[in-house]
């Protein structure tokens, strides 16, 4: 079926919800194509996209049909027909959560749903508190507002894992019809969790504690962008006795992210509340989450000064200080594992190696790393797990990213340094100085709709062609994730990792360059690692690597 039928089928709705039947009279042709040329598909994170009517949207009906589908993936499991669902600051994220239980209690499926919007982490809580068969997430995570979005967990409180994911994308493809989808939302199978269960999560977040202090002087600035992480972060920080300065206009539960210009970390936008209420205080710490509470962004006071952390930066010596502090107490197990993606800085296997952890890398998506903590169960120990887009988990009783165990560490961290008159970007220079200097940065090309799609595959098809050769740096392997291997000039063999459109290139000097499309967001990601001996060499060498590569990508 072509968009324009989609489109009409839309219209003619007699029960259309009456926001998106005004909103479908808006749209010009162009936007009509995009929103109606195919169905919204499940990427690394489920389903994300713009919110608004159309089958490649966001909306009530989109959800029900996934959800329907999910929910008769979660019967074929033959469990206990349980699901755990949660929400955050999103438009519409409430409404999408409840209409969720209604279609699952339609066919069955008790679900537990909270009552108010809470982080990601503490929906895969909740997922394996309750001894679900699966979870759902709706969140956009650090998009931008005119986003909304959708994951779904197992019974692991871990996001799906591709073989299990295209279970369900499956049974969503077969239900052909998006309207009267059956839902039930007075349906007492639907039990609401209420801010009582939130000492069972942060219980479990304190037990991550390695240090204690006589006092805990240092002042931490908070924001959670608007979003989840402020229903649970600033009481955590305060019951265990830190400074902690909630930047209030971020604070409240705002949709529009009316006091932020940017919703996502990595981004220099979303710290400039932040940053200018810490130099009204003072602060030594700044720390921000995105709205669903998963990613961490960090700026520390050095000599005056707030310099940021980047993801890899946090992980790093998050990482190097859990495994130190492991080792000086004497607990630190033979059998310790660290996970990473291959988009993650190499700096992370250098330290876990150095302790005497065991590393596996896995593709980027903490699904791959969730699912490793669940293998590993009962052969080794869980220490850490991270990737460089500012997620990472402490204690795998959650198994996805948590910044909520983050800003927890993150405190714990700077106040034991601060002991010894240390800020966290001298600690940053001492790893530094310890294994090499590791410099990464991510850059993101922007391209949406169906030209944007077919732009990104254009340039993902030259590279896997061509390849990346760039003069004075010898090419050494090539990881092809789509085809599964790997060359090197001795040979081509498997590549020990599942199916995904990522091609990494290495080069002698220790250097890489990975081309990724986006699973979430209609966007081309190209990821640089560079090693050298000092920061100016680092940067030289970063900057020849982004010179070349992005003048070669232009020219496609």
């Amino acid at each position: 079926m072509n968009y324009q039928n989609n489109y009409q089928n839309w219209v003619n709705y007699p029960k259309l919800d009456d926001n998106l039947k005004n909103e479908l009279a808006t749209l010009d042709e162009k936007t009509i194509e995009d929103a109606f040329y195919k169905d919204i598909e499940f990427g690394t994170g489920g389903i994300r996209g713009l919110m608004g009517p159309g089958t490649n949207r966001v909306n009530l009906y989109t959800i029900m049909r996934a959800t329907l589908g999910f929910g008769e993936y979660i019967l074929s499991l033959n469990g206990n027909k349980r699901v755990a669902i949660s929400y955050d600051n999103r438009l519409n994220s409430a409404l999408f959560a409840k209409r969720a239980a209604g279609v699952l209690a339609t066919l069955g499926i008790k679900t537990y749903v909270t009552s108010a919007l809470r982080p990601t982490p503490y929906l895969s809580f909740m997922t394996r508190h309750f001894a679900c068969d699966g979870g759902i997430m709706i969140t956009a995570s650090h998009n931008p507002k005119a986003y909304n979005g959708y994951k779904v967990y197992d019974s692991e409180g871990c996001q799906l894992v591709p073989h299990l994911a295209d279970d369900v994308i499956q049974r969503i493809s077969n239900i052909k019809n998006y309207f009267d989808i059956a839902f039930d939302e007075e349906s007492p199978l639907i039990e609401w969790i209420d801010a009582s269960f939130d000492h069972t999560y942060l219980n479990q977040v304190k037990k991550i504690e390695l240090e204690q202090f006589e006092t805990k002087p240092l002042k931490l600035v908070y924001s959670p962008l608007h979003g989840a992480g402020g229903t649970l972060i600033p009481s955590l920080l305060s019951d265990l006795g830190y400074q902690v300065f909630p930047l209030e206009c971020q604070m409240v539960v705002d949709p529009l992210f009316g006091a932020t210009e940017s919703s996502n970390p990595e981004e220099k936008l979303a710290y400039e509340g932040a940053l200018e209420y810490a130099k009204s205080i003072d602060a030594d710490l700044i720390l921000v989450t995105d709205p669903d509470a998963d990613r961490l962004g960090v700026m520390v006071k050095h000599h005056g000064k707030y310099e940021f952390l980047t993801g890899n930066q946090a992980a790093s010596l998050t990482l190097h200080y859990v495994l130190s502090r492991r080792k000086a107490q004497n607990i630190m197990p033979e059998d310790g594992y660290v996970f990473t993606t291959n988009v993650t800085t190499p700096l992370v296997e250098k330290i876990a190696t150095s302790f005497g952890a065991k590393v596996e890398t896995t593709l980027t998506g903490f699904k791959f790393i969730g699912e490793k903590a669940k293998q590993i169960e009962g052969s080794g120990t869980y220490l850490f797990g991270c990737e460089e887009s500012y997620g990472s988990l402490i204690s795998d009783f959650v198994r996805d990213k948590d910044a909520v165990q983050a800003v927890y560490m993150l405190a714990e961290m700077a106040t034991f340094l601060n002991e010894s008159g240390q800020t966290l970007i001298d600690y940053m220079n001492e790893v530094y100085q310890t294994y090499g200097y590791y410099l990464e940065e991510t850059i993101n090309i922007n391209l949406t709709g169906i030209e944007g799609t077919a732009k990104i595959e254009k340039i993902m098809q030259h590279f896997r062609t061509y390849r990346l050769s760039i003069k004075n740096k010898e090419l050494v392997q090539i990881d092809d994730c789509l085809l599964g291997s790997t060359w090197t000039k001795t040979g081509t063999m498997d590549l020990e990792l599942p199916t995904s459109n990522v091609l990494k290139f290495y080069y002698r000097d220790g250097s890489w360059v990975v081309f990724r499309p986006s699973g979430t967001e209609p966007k081309l990601k190209i990821y640089f690692s560079v090693k050298a001996q000092d920061k100016s060499d680092a940067l030289d060498a970063l900057d020849n690597y982004k010179i070349i590569v992005m003048g070669l990508v232009k020219q496609i």
